[in-house]
């Protein structure tokens, strides 16, 4: 922690956004539209209603790239992101977007539970998982390519998960508890240390890409230059990234285009040749 910093300021991505409003109803509008086009295999994967994934196969079977949709960890669902689908369904690469419930109902640690949980029923579908996400999304992937699967579940392969891709990602949530983003979350120091992957057993296999939007704040820059250069360190293949122009919201756009780098780069992570 840096007390020169003004972490609220920092992660206040709805204040450094004012037209965050347009965002949403963007993402709402194009997310309906694809799924008009392209209607999506519900799967549940726990008890609650928000417990689903949106499933958009691909056109045989193959590896399965898993978006997580951000909203620090209290906000939005996957219904707002089946757009983001069609970049990689254009090449034949099945998307799961999974929803999951949110703080405070429940806690971070509880979500990270239900990705987990989310990830043992995407494994009776393909035999191997790139997972993405955004902004606390991106803290959830890094989560589950960290996770020891044969731990969790013997009958799951280490490989489970072969690459995480975080876009505007979190690893490190000991500078949220001072903001207001920590109200829901109730987060303290000692929870908030438990929750961030950045201290974590670094994975031992598969890699991790962390890109953050051009316009985002220093925080976020150094919150993913920080997990590459540890997991780095730690042996593990990793990759940090610049969508460039983007800010926080608009640095998801590039996956609902076939030809971006970042589909190119989950093609390319999915064992597809670009």
């Amino acid at each position: 922690m840096n007390a020169a910093v003004d972490y609220e300021a920092e992660y206040n991505n709805r204040a450094r956004v004012p037209e965050y409003p347009a965002h949403f109803a963007g993402w709402a509008r194009d997310a309906a539209a694809y799924r008009e086009k392209h209607v999506p295999r519900s799967i549940a994967y726990g008890p609650s209603a928000r417990n689903i994934i949106d499933f958009f196969p691909a056109d045989h079977e193959g590896p399965i790239v898993v978006f997580i949709h951000g909203g620090y960890w209290q906000a939005l669902d996957g219904s707002f992101f089946s757009h983001l689908a069609g970049g990689l369904n254009a090449h034949g690469i099945g998307v799961a977007i999974p929803s999951y419930d949110l703080c405070p109902d429940v806690t971070v640690e509880e979500i990270v539970g239900q990705m987990r949980t989310m990830i043992r029923e995407l494994a009776r579908l393909a035999q191997s998982l790139v997972i993405s996400g955004h902004s606390a999304g991106g803290h959830l992937a890094a989560c589950m390519l960290a996770t020891d699967w044969p731990a969790l579940d013997a009958s799951l392969p280490a490989d489970l998960v072969t690459a995480g891709y975080s876009i505007s990602g979190l690893f490190d949530l000991a500078p949220l508890v001072e903001t207001s983003i920590n109200n829901a979350l109730r987060l303290d120091r000692a929870t908030a240390r438990a929750a961030s992957p950045l201290f974590w057993t670094a994975p031992s296999r598969g890699s991790l890409d962390a890109v953050v939007g051009e316009r985002e704040s220093a925080e976020y820059f150094r919150q993913s230059q920080n997990i590459v250069d540890a997991w780095g360190a730690a042996g593990l293949a990793t990759r940090f990234g610049v969508v460039p122009d983007a800010n926080h919201f608009t640095a998801i756009a590039p996956l609902a285009d076939p030809d971006s780098p970042m589909v190119l780069r989950l093609k390319e992570l999915a064992g597809r040749q670009v």
